[in-house]
Parts: structure tokens; sequence; C-alpha cells
């Protein structure tokens, strides 16, 4: 009973999703439609990537790319080259993703070159950059796709990914540009503040007897991907496949899986569902969501995060209310950890190489983030009125 307290002491975001999943069964009792609304899909791609990418850790298969980028010796260089990475990359992997991927080599390189102190203004960074950079695409943030998927659905005369893209463009761009302006800004005392990294400490050569493990983590890191970018229906499949390849192939893999960070968004998932289909929840929503869809979804992602948050808000959105609907749920990440599934993810990726350190994470992530949705909020809302 000890350690589980201890447990939860240590593990705020699990605690938290938790005790809210646990009253919300309150409100809604469990049934089999409950537990069919929760998203078991992000749950297994989330499962694979963890497990595949903790292989990557194990068998140093970002060696190569840690010793091009350790090349770089420039804070302001290295830094654009991580945030631009995540902005970029994030359109078509999907936010968590890029992070999953990013934040790990970040600390490497930061860590190697002496540069701890930049580290958590630079993960916030990344932070934005992932929640901003997958905005442009239906296909860039699970919220995106759902909604895309929902309206083409709902409505014939649906909306194309060119329109989509074209909805979101200047979002995506000014947060581009403001992005840079933010990296200018923390290397303000020194725009040329170099950083040296010895690639001996980051970069470990591959051993030929794990030539098989390599091959092995590389081909199901691949097959990931695709299954979330070509959102193949044979999901259950891939991820029974992926689950037996590493089975037979490394096993001990299976145990360093993150299941802390698994289990947090899985009572998320029910927290969400549960309201969801509370009758008298609904009842309020479907007066109050229609015409507000903007400000909705930005405070319900405070509650939910943003992913749960389109699944419940949608059935109650006006027909035009696509667009606020997209520029809330977007935004809704710079305003809290809770706001963005993949904030979370972030915020587990640095405890587990920060033991102890969340609360400050937490602090840094804060404030960087609600500065830049200061700066966003009131010129998105002018953008819906056109």
């Amino acid at each position: 009973m000890n350690k589980i307290i201890a447990l939860f002491k240590k593990e705020l975001m699990l605690s938290i999703s938790l005790v809210a999943a646990i009253v919300s069964l309150f409100i809604t009792p469990p049934s089999k439609e409950l537990a069919g609304s929760i998203d078991w899909k992000t749950l297994a791609i989330l499962f694979m990537l963890l497990t595949v990418l903790e292989g990557f850790k194990k068998e140093n298969i970002f060696s190569p790319l840690l010793k091009k980028t350790s090349r770089l010796n420039s804070m302001k260089g290295l830094t654009c080259f991580f945030v631009y990475g995540v902005f970029f990359t994030s359109m078509f992997v999907t936010n968590d993703v890029s992070l999953i991927i990013f934040v790990p080599l970040t600390i490497i390189l930061f860590r190697a070159g002496g540069k701890e102190q930049y580290i958590l203004p630079v993960l916030t960074f990344e932070n934005i950059a992932a929640i901003r950079g997958s905005l442009l695409t239906p296909f860039g943030s699970p919220q995106n796709l759902f909604l895309f998927n929902a309206y083409n659905k709902q409505f014939e005369e649906g909306i194309s990914a060119f329109d989509f893209m074209k909805i979101m463009f200047p979002l995506w761009a000014g947060s581009f540009v403001l992005l840079y302006i933010f990296i200018l800004v923390l290397y303000i005392k020194d725009q040329k503040e170099a950083i040296s990294i010895n690639q001996d400490e980051v970069c470990t050569e591959w051993k030929k007897e794990n030539r098989f493990k390599r091959i092995l983590y590389i081909s199901l890191f691949m097959i990931v991907i695709a299954t979330i970018v070509s959102r193949t229906v044979y999901w259950p499949y891939i991820t029974v496949f992926v689950f037996a390849a590493l089975l037979i192939g490394d096993r001990k893999i299976l145990l360093q899986t993150d299941y802390v960070l698994l289990l947090t968004f899985l009572c998320f998932f029910v927290f969400s569902s549960s309201i969801c289909h509370n009758e008298k929840i609904a009842g309020f929503l479907s007066e109050s969501v229609s015409g507000r869809e903007y400000w909705w979804s930005i405070l319900l992602s405070q509650v939910i995060s943003n992913v749960p948050a389109s699944i419940v808000l949608w059935p109650f959105t006006a027909e035009n209310g696509l667009k606020a609907l997209l520029y809330g749920l977007d935004s809704a990440g710079l305003c809290s950890i809770i706001g963005s599934l993949a904030s979370v993810i972030n915020l587990r990726i640095y405890s587990r190489e920060y033991p102890g350190k969340a609360f400050a994470f937490l602090k840094t992530f804060t404030w960087i983030s609600l500065l830049f949705f200061a700066i966003v909020v009131i010129p998105q809302l002018i953008l819906l009125k056109y």
C-alpha cells in the first residue's frame, strides 16, 4: 500500500486522471456502450510507439542523427533545429509522435553540451511547435482528424483537405513566426551563444551482434507510422503483430514501456466518455455550445483535454461552427498541461529523465504557453469573423 501511495504522489498526472475517472463513473455508471466509446485506437498506437521508441533508445538507433545534430555549434541554431523539426514533422505523424521523437534527443544534446538551464524553455517551445505545427493538416492531430471525418460524414458538401488547410494556414504561419521571436528572446543576451558537444558522449557505435534488433525496431517503427498516416481500420491486428514481434524478438523491452502514461490516457478517456454519455450534461451542452464553439472548446479542454473535448462538443456544434471549434481545440493546449494530451506526453518524458522535477516543468510550461496563448487568442477570434 505504501508503494502505491508513493507512486501516486510521484505521478501527479496519473493521480489527477484517476480521481477524475473514478468520479465520472458515479456520474455515468459503467456499461458496454461506455467502454466502446473509449479511444482504444489512440491507446494502441501510443503503446506501440512508446515501446518501439524505447527500443530505439536501447539500441542507440538515433545515434547517426545525434552525430549530425551535435555538429551545430550555436544554441539558437540547435534550438531552431529541434523546435522546427517538431513543427514540421507534427503535420504528418501527429503532434504526440513528433514530441516522442524529438524531446529525448533534445535532453541528450543539451545535457551533453552543458546547457541544461535551457532544457525547460526549449521543451516548452517544442510543445507549442507540436500543437501549432500539427494544426495545419487534417491528420496532424487526433482532434483534427476526428472533426475532418465527422464533418464529411455528416454534411454532403463536406470539406476537402485543401480547404481545411486554407482555414488553418493563418494560424500555422503566424505560429511559425511567433515561435522564432520566442527563440530570439530566449537568447537575447547572446544570439551567437555557442555549444560544444562531445560526440563520444552522445553517439554510441552500433554493435554488430545487435543488428537484428535494430532492423526489427526500424521496421516496426515504419509499420506504426504507416498505421497512423493511412488511418487503417486494421490497427487492432497491427497492434497484436507488433506485440508478438517484440515478444519474440526482444521481450524485455515490453517491461520498459511507460505504462503509467498509458494508464493516465485511459483514465482521461474514461472521464470524457462518461461525461459525454450523461443525459443531463448532454442536454446542457445542446443549449449552450452552438455559436460559442471557440470558447467552449478552449475551456472544456482544460478539464478533459482537447481530443475528448472534440468528441464531446461535435454533436452540439452548428453547421458553420467547424472553424471555431478547430481554432479553439488547436489553441487549448497552450493554456494548461491538461489542454492537450501531447503536453502530458512531454511532461512524462521529462519527468522520467528528471524525477521529482515535474513542478519545475509545469511552472515554465505554464507561463510561456500562456504568454503565447495571450498573443494569439484575440487575432484568432478576429479571423473567425472572415
